[in-house]
């Protein structure tokens, strides 16, 4: 499985479910007792979990990384395990819904965690996965939605893990017994535009130093030369400064979609 950093997660997912959460009606949270989130990492979709779900409802948090369940029990008091995914902590039947965010992503074998997701569920089982071969960025620094487009290409042919599932979502839970699916679509929207905050001009000095490039390196490194991979970097680092000159300017403005499916199904039997 594929290690993130809690700052990592933070930049990613900032703002994600802060106002429109329609994408979650299927999960039924209203009429949830007992909710399992996995692979919950800082916990930012365990507590969305926690306010749309009755008072009287539980929602527990599990996550392989110790690292990240001790920033997560810093921002809440939710319960939280540490478990992996494909050998959940759970006996079976123990909970009405699992859900994850992010998570088959980044598993070697995802079709392992769904079936685990469906031993502990006596109803509802729920994926919140992006295609990240679908992002689109839009950027005042022309160099910038060229760059982002040339780096994603090489991340995807580099990972070794399917980050762009799908329609393959749907077979997984077939494969695991799930029924009564249906997916709709979250686009995650994140814009930048002036007064900037202070994630958005730290996320424009990575830029410059080239450190959120190296964010994805080992994938970066596996399909380019080093040449190629220090030419990229180059380019990346002096993207970034047209980024930061801008911003000093108040003119710089981006704005970029994560497309995320929501598969929902209910467990048979």
């Amino acid at each position: 499985m594929r290690r993130f950093s809690a700052d990592y997660l933070e930049r990613t997912r900032e703002g994600m479910w802060a106002g429109d959460r329609t994408a979650l009606a299927d999960l039924d949270l209203p009429n949830r007792s007992r909710v399992l989130d996995v692979g919950c990492g800082t916990g930012e979709l365990t507590r969305v979990l926690d306010e749309e779900t009755p008072a009287d409802a539980s929602v527990i948090g599990v996550d392989a990384d110790t690292d990240l369940l001790r920033v997560a029990r810093e921002a809440s008091a939710l319960p939280l395990l540490a478990g992996d995914a494909t050998r959940l902590p759970l006996p079976d039947d123990s909970v009405d819904l699992v859900v994850c965010q992010a998570l088959l992503i980044n598993l070697p074998d995802p079709g392992a965690a769904v079936r685990e997701f469906a031993r502990v569920s006596t109803d509802l089982v729920a994926a919140v996965e992006p295609n990240n071969a679908a992002v689109t960025v839009r950027s005042t620094v022309d160099a910038e939605e060229r760059l982002e487009r040339e780096a994603r290409a090489a991340y995807l042919a580099g990972i070794d893990t399917d980050v762009a599932l799908g329609e393959r979502v749907r077979t997984l839970f077939d494969e695991a017994g799930i029924g009564e699916v249906r997916v709709s679509r979250y686009v995650h929207e994140k814009r930048t535009t002036s007064p900037y905050t202070e994630p958005e001009l730290s996320s424009a000095a990575r830029k410059a130093s080239g450190a959120g490039l190296a964010d994805h390196r080992e994938e970066l490194r596996a399909v380019m030369t080093d040449a190629a991979y220090d030419d990229l970097r180059r380019r990346w680092r002096e993207m970034g400064r047209d980024v930061v000159d801008e911003m000093q300017g108040g003119e710089y403005e981006r704005v970029e979609r994560v497309p995320f499916d929501v598969t929902v199904g209910r467990v048979d039997g």
